[in-house]
């Protein structure tokens, strides 16, 4: 029979997968907001939280219907410039490309009480727009009693990110100001050079390292603040 060069051709198209499949592994989530619930912590001196029944499907109702109060900077929350500065950018016009995207978590000792210039250099935040730092405060950051003694960010640190071009600091309890530092110098720094606080952040289990991060507050206009669901994509 004549070979026409048909027959290895054939066998090497026989023995050749059909199609590859390639899959890509899931994406982690962490969800580093914390749960609003009924008599919550909250900073000292804020509204507290109250949730009640307003209508119950076991008493008759058709539906059920909660009654929710709480102040602007509850659980974790976003801290718009309308909270320091008077007639500053309220929370419902805040960019939400600034809310949203690349992000890095570092970590600083748990003896830092107070996270300056000179512990953020120690990590390399070149051309990093948003930066979440996790303390010690992460040990306790789900406790129902205050701490007063939290790990914050210091004026000059703030003026180190602010410097360096960051859009976006996080941290991991309920201010990142010194507890009545009565200056403000944190916030002012941070929120008069434009740059979007997030308070109250669970960073608990993710490890230090690149995210993708997506925090949304409630649209609130007019606001200085508003509650936030945050979450880290690995």
């Amino acid at each position: 029979m004549a070979d026409f060069g048909f027959t290895d051709s054939f066998q090497r198209r026989a023995t050749t997968p059909a199609l590859t499949l390639f899959f890509a592994p899931m994406p982690t989530i962490y969800d580093v907001s914390l749960p609003i619930a009924n008599a919550g912590l909250v900073y000292p001196g804020n509204p507290g939280i109250e949730i009640s029944p307003q209508q119950e499907i076991s008493k008759g109702a058709s539906s059920n219907v909660s009654l929710v109060t709480f102040g602007s900077h509850t659980g974790t929350h976003v801290d718009a410039q309308k909270h320091i500065i008077e007639g500053g950018l309220a929370v419902d016009a805040l960019p939400l490309d600034v809310l949203m995207g690349p992000a890095i978590v570092i970590a600083v000792p748990d003896d830092v009480m107070a996270v300056g210039a000179t512990e953020l250099r120690a990590h390399d935040l070149t051309n990093q727009q948003r930066v979440l730092i996790r303390t010690r405060n992460s040990a306790f950051i789900r406790q129902r009693d205050f701490v007063h003694d939290y790990t914050y960010l210091a004026p000059d640190g703030a003026t180190y990110l602010a410097d360096l071009g960051v859009k976006l600091v996080g941290i991991d309890y309920l201010s990142i100001e010194q507890f009545h530092s009565g200056h403000h110098m944190t916030h002012r720094t941070l929120l008069g050079r434009g740059v979007v606080i997030v308070e109250g952040l669970d960073l608990s289990v993710p490890p230090p390292g690149g995210y993708d991060l997506r925090v949304l507050p409630l649209r609130l206009a007019g606001l200085d603040g508003s509650p936030a669901r945050a979450v880290l994509v690995a």
